[in-house]
This record gives C-alpha cells, sequence and structure tokens, in this order.
C-alpha cells in the first residue's frame, strides 16, 4: 500500500464551492467541520479574552455586571456545543477513520452530510439567540441553563436550547456513522486487537454520544415546554424540582466530558509510538480502558450535585465512582510513559504537544480528586479552583491534543508541511500562557475566590492579573500557531507520503489521499505498532 507522492492532489474534484458542499467524500466533510469549530473556537476565545480583560482589576472596567455574565455564556455555549464536543471526532476523526480501518468511505455517507448541515443549523440557531435581536437582552444563563434562573430569565433561553437540541442530532448522526463503520467496514485483517487505538477512542466516544445526548435533549425539551406551556418540571412554584434539572443534566454532561477527552487520548497514543520509535505499551490496556471509561463516565455524575442536599449513601457511592473512574485513566498515563520509556525520542511539535498533553492531564486528573473527596469539594465547589480543573480537562487535555494532531496529520489532509520552527514556538508560548492562565486560579479557588463574578476582593488582584496576562500569552499563541497551519496550506513545502515514517494505513496513501482512499481495499497482516521491529 505504500505510494511515492508524486502527484499533488488537492481536493478540487469535482470543481467548485457547491462540490465541498454537497459532498460525500468523509475528508472534505472534516475539513468542513475543522473550518467550521475553528471559527466558533475563535468567537469564544474572544469572548473569554474579554472576561479576562474585565478581570485584570477590581470594579467594572469594560462591562456592567451584565455584561460579564453575557460574555461567559457566550464563551461557554460556543465553546461546549459549538467546539469541543464535535472537536476531536467530527474533524479529525471524519477525515481520519475510514483511512485508518482500510475503508473507502463511512458506512452512510449522506449521514455524514446530513450531520453537517444539521450542526451548521444548530450552530446558526444558538448564536442568532445568543446574540438575540437588536435592543434584547443577551442571554446571560452560563452554558449549563440552571433552573430556576433560565425559567425566570426574560432573556432567549428558549431559542438557544432549541439550538442546543438540535446539535444533539449532529453528535448522534456522527456516533451511530462510526460505531456501524467500525464494526463493519474494517478491511480484511483488520481485527479488533489490530485496529489503532485512535480508532478505539472514537468507538467508545461514539458509544456515549448515542447513549447519553437524547437524555439532555430531553432535559432541554423539558425546559422549552416549561417556559412556554407552564408545566412544572423544574418550577418549586408549579411542583417541580430544580435539582432534577441538575441530575438529567449533568447525567449527560459529565459523559460528554468523555466525549471531548477520549478521542484526544487516542490521538496521543497514535502520536506517541511514531516519535519514540518503539511499540505503543500495553496495547490491550489502552483499548479496554477506553471501554471502562465510557462505562463508568454514566454513574459519576453525582459529584457535581455534592452540596445540593443529597444524601451521605448518595455522597458516598458518587465519590466512590468519581474515584474508579481515574483507574482506567491512570493505565492510560501509565502506558504513555511506558511508551517513551527507553524510546528513540524525537521532539517534533507533534511529539511536544502529545508530551504536553500528558502532562496537562496529569495535573487536571490530580486536581480532580480534591473535588471528588466530599470534606474538600464543599471549600472548592464553585470557586475558581473549578474553572482551573475544568480547563485543564479541556484545554490542556483535547484542545492541545486536537492541536497536536494537526499537527501531526496536516501534512497527510493538505500535503504540505508548516515550519517546524514556528511550530515549536507555538507550543511553548501556548504552554507558558496557559499554565500562567490557570494555575493562579488554583491558588485563588483554594483561597476561596467563587467564579462567575465580575468583581473580587483586593486581595486576589495579584492573582487575577497574573491569569489575565497570562490569558492573552495564550491567546497569541493560538493566532501564532493556525497562522502558521494556514500558511503551510498555500506555501509549505511539499510533503512526502509519509513523513513520518509511520505504520499507520492512512500514511500509506498518498498526501493528500484521492477520493476513494485506496485502489484497491489493504489487506491487513500486520500489527499497526510493530515499530523497531518493522518501519514504513
Amino acid at each position: 500500500m505504500s505510494h511515492e507522492n508524486t502527484e499533488y492532489r488537492p481536493y478540487l474534484e469535482p470543481k467548485g464551492f457547491y462540490a465541498w458542499f454537497w459532498t460525500v467524500d468523509h475528508k472534505r466533510i472534516g475539513l468542513m467541520y475543522l473550518y467550521a469549530i475553528l471559527f466558533f473556537f475563535l468567537l469564544a476565545g474572544l469572548c473569554a479574552l474579554g472576561v479576562r480583560a474585565e478581570l485584570f482589576y477590581p470594579k467594572t472596567q469594560f462591562v456592567d455586571h451584565h455584561g460579564y455574565n453575557v460574555l461567559f455564556t457566550l464563551h461557554g455555549t460556543m465553546m461546549v456545543f459549538l467546539f469541543i464536543v464535535p472537536g476531536i471526532p467530527a474533524t479529525l476523526g471524519n477525515f481520519l477513520l475510514p483511512l485508518m480501518i482500510g475503508a473507502k468511505d463511512v458506512a452512510f455517507p449522506r449521514l455524514n452530510i446530513l450531520s453537517f448541515w444539521v450542526y451548521l443549523l444548530g450552530a446558526a440557531v444558538v448564536v442568532f439567540s445568543l446574540i438575540g435581536p437588536p435592543g434584547s437582552a443577551w442571554l446571560d444563563t452560563g452554558w449549563t441553563f440552571y433552573t430556576p434562573y433560565s425559567i425566570d430569565s426574560s432573556t432567549g433561553v428558549i431559542p438557544v436550547t432549541l439550538g442546543a437540541f438540535i446539535l444533539g442530532f449532529a453528535s448522534i448522526l456522527t456516533g451511530m456513522n462510526f460505531i456501524v463503520t467500525i464494526h463493519k467496514m474494517r478491511a480484511p485483517g483488520m481485527t479488533w486487537h489490530r485496529m489503532p487505538l485512535f480508532v478505539w477512542s472514537l468507538y467508545s466516544s461514539s458509544l456515549i454520544q448515542v447513549l447519553a445526548t437524547p437524555v439532555v435533549a430531553i432535559t432541554l425539551g423539558l425546559l422549552i415546554m416549561e417556559r412556554m406551556l407552564g408545566i412544572g418540571f423544574f418550577d418549586a412554584g408549579l411542583g417541580g424540582d430544580p435539582i432534577l434539572f441538575e441530575n438529567m443534566f449533568w447525567f449527560y454532561s459529565h459523559p460528554v466530558v468523555y466525549i471531548m477527552i477520549l478521542p484526544a487520548m487516542g490521538v496521543v497514543a497514535e502520536i506517541l509510538p511514531v516519535f519514540a520509535k518503539k511499540p505503543i505499551f500495553g496495547y490491550r490496556a489502552i483499548a479496554y480502558s477506553s471501554l471502562a471509561i465510557a462505562l463508568v463516565s454514566f454513574f459519576v455524575w453525582g459529584h457535581h450535585l455534592f452540596v445540593s442536599g443529597m444524601s451521605e449513601w448518595s455522597r458516598w457511592i458518587f465519590s466512590l465512582l468519581t474515584f474508579a473512574v481515574a483507574i482506567p485513566t491512570a493505565i492510560k498515563v501509565f502506558n504513555w510513559i511506558g511508551t517513551l520509556y527507553k524510546g528513540s525520542v524525537l521532539l517534533d511539535s507533534p511529539m511536544l504537544y502529545a508530551c504536553g498533553f500528558i502532562f496537562l492531564f496529569t495535573i487536571a486528573g490530580l486536581t480532580g480528586l480534591p473535588l471528588a473527596t466530599l470534606a474538600t469539594d464543599v471549600h472548592l465547589h464553585d470557586t475558581y479552583f473549578v474553572v482551573a480543573h475544568f480547563h485543564y480537562t479541556m484545554q490542556g487535555g483535547t484542545v492541545v491534543a486536537l492541536v497536536g494532531g494537526l499537527h501531526f496529520w496536516w501534512p497527510k489532509m493538505y500535503g504540505r508541511m508548516y515550519n517546524e520552527t514556528i511550530a515549536k514556538v507555538g507550543f511553548w508560548t501556548l504552554f507558558v500562557g496557559f499554565n500562567a492562565t490557570f494555575i493562579p486560579q488554583f491558588v485563588m479557588g483554594y483561597q476561596g475566590m467563587p467564579r462567575r463574578y465580575a468583581d473580587y476582593l483586593g486581595e486576589f488582584h495579584d492573582m487575577h492579573f497574573l491569569s489575565s496576562v497570562g490569558s492573552m500569552v495564550n491567546g497569541l499563541a493560538y493566532f501564532l500557531i493556525f497562522g502558521n497551519l494556514i500558511w503551510a496550506v498555500y506555501k509549505g513545502k511539499r510533503a512526502a507520503a509519509n513523513p513520518y515514517n509511520s505504520l499507520s494505513l492512512e500514511w500509506q496513501t498518498p498526501s493528500p489521499p484521492p477520493l476513494t482512499n485506496f485502489d484497491e481495499v489493504p489487506t491487513v497482516t500486520d500489527w499497526t505498532y510493530g515499530y523497531g521491529s518493522k518501519q514504513a
């Protein structure tokens, strides 16, 4: 299956804008998802910078308290529903899954493009609803839409939750497509224990997408019915229970964390053995730990409600289950480190992102332990400690892995190489800026600084100032990183079909791959991670 890159094949046939918009080619769909989510990443990131700019100093700087609430609502809603949830699965997953298993496309190509159209529809509804018509009050509930405020708020709660409801269908369609593709479209010889670990991670996260997403759709649907029809699901005045909303919301929203992070773990598992030039350590343990994480994730939502008045037995059980999810996660971390041990490590930019992910995600995991502990969670609940922990998981984990994956597979996607020196500078700028942003927030949270406040006591000024400076460096890093990648598309030197000497199937095609991926369906006879004994 090895090919020389004798012909540069950009995605131009059939030609024209509409050929892209109506395509059923999984690679084009993955790229369109990429352009869409990066657009919303930009918008959400600018809102985050606005939040941090307001917090440079105490008192009001640029926006009033309502404006501050609007900014973090815009940031959270777009970042979670429009960027991180589709994130890696819809972009790298769509582009790479058929290539990695030796298929010519996903199982349902038309369903695939439908999922993208549904995503765009939901995104349009969310964005226009967040902004609202001229003169209206912008949404300020936060991305969780917590009752009772979301019931009483005069802002556009109904259209925003409707948009999130629509987005759920795109997630379900993608998950169903991936599950069927992995079960039915694998090339001859591509057994379950020869599958790339990125495919295992997509499979695990797809199960969560299909099983958990309907719950949040029902929850948002009930909220809409309550506001429109006055039915008492969550409103205590109508006989409802606001805590029921929290239970239903987090039953979905905690598993969705693993929709975001499992594919990121898969990306790291693909990068490490290629740049360490040795087999992945503990392949089956990593593969099955993905399924274990997906399973346990459905039973830990209660740790978001430790201070809500649940029974002591419930708190103990949810605490124990939350600690339990750390076991399969730790298995992955130990195996990644085992892969690096005594390897011939090459610190190119994808490897820097993979190692950065291990470091940052380990901090995310370790800082999750105090939040799973009943006594310390009472003190840390709803403080900046939670904000920092969440961002070490989402940005330090998912986003860093996505950027690392883009650097790794960019030559395959576009047939062009980016500037490696700028890529490394971008990584270190991001690494320093990110830690400078959120380490002070751990300190503030431990000291009792509550989150979601537009003002603060003077004693927290130094930490807020440092965090805001770090956020500006963090934002600058992304402009540097993506500027380099965009430059590569137009000016980068041509990439070889397999510049990293990877053994995985996607690297055995031209760069970029042809429309049908493979001239003939390949027959797999070797393990994907046999580095050291066989080189590509």
